[in-house]
Parts: C-alpha cells; structure tokens; sequence
C-alpha cells in the first residue's frame, strides 16, 4: 500500500531535487548580480553627478576669474554687474576653503642648532642687508650700461664676509636666505659665506634643493668626531664629502693616521676619488708620507701617478726627489770646454720606463721638442739645493747669472722657476724673478707665479717697483698676487699710473680691470690724498672727446668704494653708533 502524503504530491516531489536546489542557487544569484549592478549604477551616478558638479563648480570660478582679469569693459560678469562678481568671488572663496582636505601632518623638523658667536652691531646688520640687495635682480647693483659713480656694493661682500669672519660674529637669521643665495650664484662667496652663516644654514639647506651646495661644501668644514669607532663607520658609509671632510680633519690632527685611513681602502676607491684624497695629503705632506706615495706611482689612473710624484718631489728626502736629482746632475754640469764657467747642459735622449714611473710625461705639448720637454720636467722635480752643491757652492743668484750654453738658458730657467714655486722656495723665486725691469715675455717664467712664493710685504715691495717700470699693462696678474689692502707705497704706485694714463689721453675702461681691483684693495686710510683726481678736468686739444669726463666718474666711484669701506670697517668694529634703519651709502 502506498503511503500518501499530506500535499497529495508523488513522494519523490515532495523532496527538492538537485537541479531545484542548483536552480534556485542561480536565481538568489541572479538577484545578488542585479543588486550589486544596481548599486555600483548609482554609485557611479552619483559619482558623475559629483564629477559633473565639480566641473561645474571648477568651471564657474574659471569664469569669475577670466572675467575680472579681463574687466567688465570686454566680457560681461556673471550676476551681470561687478558687484554681483565680487560678491559670487567672495562667496566661492569661502567655499573654496571650508572644503579644502585636511594635509596630512608631516614630522616636525627637529630645531635648528644652537650658534653661540656674538651677533653683529647693528649698523653692521643693515649694512650686510644692503649689499645682499644690491647683487639681487633688480637691485640698486643690476647694471645696466655703465656703472655711474656709485660704489658696486656687490663686488665688496668677498671683503665684508672675511672681516666679519675675523671678528667671529654669527650670521643674522633673517639674513641666511639671502646668503645663501648669494653663494649659490658665486662660488667664490662660498666658503667665508659658510663659515660666516655657521650651522644653521646647514640646517637650513636641507629644505630647498637650490642651496645643496651647502650641505656639499659645508660639510668640509666640520671636523668629525675624533672617536675610532665613528671615525672607522664615516669613512667607510660617509658621503664622499664627508670622507674629504673627514681625512682633512684626522690628516690635521694625526697624519699618520689620515694616510693609514687612506690605505685601508685604496684599492677599492674610484680613480677620481683616489686623486681628490691624494691631494688632500698636501696638507702636512711630511718623509713619512713617502711609502704611501711610492706605492701609488704604480697605480692604474696617469693622473694619480702624476699627483703622486709632484707630492714626492716636493719633499726633498724623498727617494724620488733623490732619483730625480741624479738624473738631473747628468744634464746639468759645470762647462768646462771653454774656461768661461758657465753652464752645459746634455738633454735626455728618451724617455724610459724608470721615468715615466716616476713621472715623466714622455709625450711633449704641441711645439715642444721631446730632449726639451724631458729636460724640463726633470730639471723641476730635482731638489734646488742640488744645483750649489753641482756648481761649486754657488748662490741662487750666481746660479743665474751664470751664462748656458747652446741655447739651453731659457728652458733651464724656466724649469728652475717651475721647481721654486712647487717648492716653495723663496731665495731661488727672489733669484729668478731679479727686478722688475723685464716684460712678462722677457722673463724666464710666469712673475705672478713666482712672486706668490715671497713674503707678502715683499711681494707688495716688488709690484710697486714693476708698475712704476711698466705702468698698468701686464700689471693685472702682479696685482692680484699682493695682499689686502695693499701697502701703501703700492696703492701710490697704482694711482700715479691711472693719473699717467690719463694725462696721456687714454680711455679709462682700458684700465677697469685695475681700476676695480684699486676699488677693493688700496687702503682707506690714503683716501683723501686722491680726491683731486675726482675732478673733471679741462679738455686738452687732442685729447679723446669726453675721456676726462669719464676719468672723473672712475675716480669718484673709485672714492666712493674707498669711503664705504673705512665706513663698513668700522661698523664691524662697532665704532659707528647704531643711528636707526638709515644706511645711506657714502659717496663722492
């Protein structure tokens, strides 16, 4: 008998089958897909919808803005009135503002190191300001045609930044930007700029890329700490520049232990690098230096072989200075052909591998001969007290009074001026440079050279002489060897030749370039003496229309500088009294 059931269903229907089960599965899945596709629909209306009003809204401050640059005159405001505009500005600005995200906090930047030098006077403070504006674009400085008789206060920050670093006063902050600026656009501001603005312009380099320059450079000039430890984890992580910074500290205070500390990783170092730490081992280069060196003759890179035998010739015990100075005694010897005591000189037939190691270039520049180019990079590395020992005991100045035979004089002469600037050799440079009655081209080597080897009052001594021989026309170079402010018979010595020159009809910007050097190195104190020359003259027949006119603007600009100076001297001296915001700049 069968068994019925209460829905009066076949048995087998009244259990869903599998097909009912994957049937009703697909519909739940069906709806599922067009919910979610309802969903996603309208949160992508309301996503266009939130698009579209922001383009709306982007475009409706697009046309308040186009509308009050261009002016109600040419377009028609929105609101049509201008009232309306400002009003509808107004109220977007508002807008604009209460929707703007939140920024996301960045870290807070630790503080910026503590600078316990004294601060500048303040005369001096605005002083500093006025010339940091004058070399901005568009400043009192920004020349256009000629310059005017007004002191370039531009040119006299080099001088301001060394006398406030030798007073040892600390930057102003509000000033640091713009010295910043200023040393980023001349390098030559850079180092007194950077010990002038201390560390925290350090600090403050490492938030704008255009003053990177600072942390490169300035790092040079901290000495690291002297612990092993951090000396060993800088030297072997540190930034190049801080490796540079790092070998110059350790080489001042222990040489031994710099040239030790370069070793360990020589091998290891690209060749431009191995050349910048060679060179920073001229610093107390001293005999024990001199294994180190050696070894580095042999190295891969010609420019570190050469760096390396420059350094040995430069120390006089050194086993290649000693090489040197036998190779150059069989060139150089005592002529004993014609009994006139003079001079032979044999140059080197080749270039072997022993010279070449030790130094010698075997390829000549252009216009050389060879035996000449070998015999002057030989006579150079030989140590000059070789030459009285090889010539009978005689002086630097005998030495070269001595007449060379066969045309050799001016080659020998040449390698002797070379070896006495590389040796810092003050009686041979005395002896080679003699007075100066010679032109430039007359002379066996560069005069400039030689005289930066000279105490500086004698240097001063000298160019005074020279300009008073020659005038101002090889005077530039010469010039810019001597101290500052130049001694005062040199600074009387310039002057006269300006006066010379144009009493003689000359131009006056034949002479800028002395005439801006006198600008910033003759003494303030002889200021006076010159304000004669101020005046304009009375026209000569003959002369250039409108030269005297020009003279007399040179020379009052020329008083101008020279009264600014004294004045900005003695603010840093703080001898002027702190008058106010006023800072006229004095002039003639």
């Amino acid at each position: 008998m069968t068994v019925g059931t209460g829905t009066g269903r076949h048995p087998r229907e009244a259990q869903p089958s599998n097909g009912g089960a994957r049937e009703e599965q697909e519909d739940h899945g069906h709806v599922e897909y067009r919910e979610d596709r309802e969903k996603r629909g309208n949160h992508e209306e309301r996503e266009d919808r939130g698009n579209r009003k922001e383009r709306e809204e982007q475009e409706g401050w697009g046309e308040l803005v186009a509308a009050a640059l261009l002016g109600a005159e040419r377009r028609r405001p929105p609101g049509g009135s201008v009232t309306a505009l400002l009003d509808a500005a107004a109220t977007e600005t508002v807008r604009r503002r209460a929707g703007a995200r939140p920024a996301v906090p960045g870290q807070r930047p630790a503080h910026a190191p503590a600078d316990g030098r004294p601060p500048l006077p303040g005369a001096a403070e605005r002083r500093l300001a006025a010339l940091l504006a004058d070399r901005a674009p568009g400043g009192a400085g920004a020349a256009s045609g000629r310059r005017g008789a007004g002191p370039d206060l531009g040119e006299l920050l080099p001088q301001w930044l060394t006398e406030a670093n030798a007073h040892g006063y600390r930057a102003p902050t509000a000033l640091l930007p713009a010295l910043l600026d200023a040393a980023r656009a001349r390098t030559d501001l850079r180092a007194e700029t950077l010990a002038f603005a201390g560390p925290r312009a350090l600090w403050l380099a490492r938030y704008n890329a255009d003053w990177k320059f600072a942390l490169r450079d300035g790092v040079r000039r901290r000495a690291p700490d002297g612990r092993p430890d951090e000396t060993e984890k800088v030297w072997q992580e540190g930034l190049f520049a801080e490796r540079v910074a790092l070998l110059t500290a350790v080489r001042r205070r222990d040489p031994d232990a710099a040239t030790a500390l370069l070793a360990s990783t020589w091998q290891t170092e690209r060749a431009e690098d191995r050349l910048m730490f060679l060179d920073s081992l001229r610093e107390g280069l001293r005999l024990s230096d001199e294994p180190f060196l050696e070894r580095a003759l042999a190295d891969r890179s010609r420019t570190v072989r050469a760096t390396a035998a420059e350094l040995l010739t430069a120390l006089p015990g050194s086993a290649l200075a000693a090489r040197m100075a036998d190779r150059a005694r069989g060139c150089v010897t005592p002529d004993r052909t014609g009994g006139s005591g003079g001079i032979a000189v044999t140059a080197p037939s080749a270039c072997d591998a022993d010279m070449q190691r030790d130094g010698i270039a075997p390829k000549p520049p252009s216009g050389r001969g060879e035996r000449a180019w070998w015999l002057g990079q030989l006579v150079e590395a030989a140590p000059l007290e070789v030459w009285g020992e090889q010539l009978g005991g005689a002086t630097p100045a005998e030495i070269i009074a001595l007449p060379v035979a066969d045309g050799w004089r001016d080659d020998l002469h040449a390698a002797w001026c070379g070896a006495a600037v590389r040796q810092r050799n003050a009686p041979w440079a005395r002896a080679l440079i003699g007075e100066p009655t010679d032109p430039f081209a007359e002379g066996p080597g560069d005069p400039a050279k030689l005289l930066s080897v000279l105490p500086e009052e004698e240097r001063g001594a000298w160019a005074a002489r020279f300009v008073a021989a020659h005038g101002l026309s090889e005077a530039f170079r010469v010039l810019g060897m001597c101290g500052v402010p130049w001694p005062l018979p040199l600074g009387r010595a310039v002057v006269d030749a300006l006066e010379i020159a144009r009493d003689a009809g000359s131009y006056p910007w034949s002479f800028s370039g002395v005439m801006g050097l006198a600008e910033r190195c003759l003494d303030p104190s002889d200021t006076e003496r010159l304000a004669p020359l101020a005046a304009v003259p009375d026209e000569k027949e003959g002369e250039s229309p409108g030269a005297g006119a020009y003279w007399a603007e040179s020379f009052q600009r020329l008083l101008a500088t020279l009264r600014l100076r004294s004045v900005m001297l003695a603010e840093l001296r703080n001898e002027v009294p702190d008058s106010g915001p006023e800072l006229p700049a004095p002039n003639g």
